[in-house]
């Protein structure tokens, strides 16, 4: 079952890098930066239109992911984050 993101939330457009360009950040953004596209609202501005990264198109928000509440999810994802750009030991 597919969730709807939650008004407020944001956590997937600051938890994670985005390496490719976004509109009104060239270079993508690092991890735990808000995205320019951020609205005051918490929502992408950008949703579902082709300028959207593909890395964000592939983010699907689901329960283990988001959790009961934004500091959840953004744990979730930093976690994520953390574990898919470690170098290997």
């Amino acid at each position: 079952m597919s969730l709807a993101c939650r008004a407020g939330c944001g956590a997937c457009c600051i938890a994670p890098s985005i390496s490719s360009a976004i509109p009104g950040m060239p270079h993508g953004k690092p991890a735990g930066v808000g995205c320019v596209q951020l609205t005051d609202d918490n929502r992408c501005a950008i949703f579902g239109r082709p300028e959207r990264p593909k890395v964000c198109g592939g983010l699907r928000p689901e329960a283990s992911m988001c959790g009961p509440d934004r500091d959840h999810a953004l744990a979730w994802i930093t976690r994520l984050e953390r574990a898919t750009s470690a170098s290997p030991v």
